[in-house]
């Protein structure tokens, strides 16, 4: 435990921090799990609807400074993949 009084405020802040950062990040990979079952139960219908849920929460997250824009444009474009390859098979 630090005994500096800036020190001990940067340990509260840095621990506020990492709990809303692990939230958001909990939250991102729940929503891609979800778009991963979609796509594997073959729902075309609803791939659109939860590719854009998916790249509202990341988008939110990069806005937050969780992400980086970089992570999350590589992680939207490998689902974006996902989906064009299910409703191409699909048609």
């Amino acid at each position: 435990m630090p005994n500096i009084k800036s020190a001990i405020k940067r340990v509260k802040t840095a621990e506020r921090n990492r709990l809303r950062n692990r939230a958001w990040k909990s939250q991102v990979r729940t929503e891609q799990t979800k778009l991963e079952a979609t796509l594997k139960s073959a729902n075309v219908q609803s791939v659109d609807g939860d590719l854009s849920n998916v790249y509202a929460i990341i988008d939110k997250a990069v806005s937050k400074g969780v992400l980086h824009k970089n992570t999350a444009a590589r992680k939207k474009s490998r689902l974006a993949l996902k989906a064009d390859a299910l409703k191409k098979s699909g048609k």
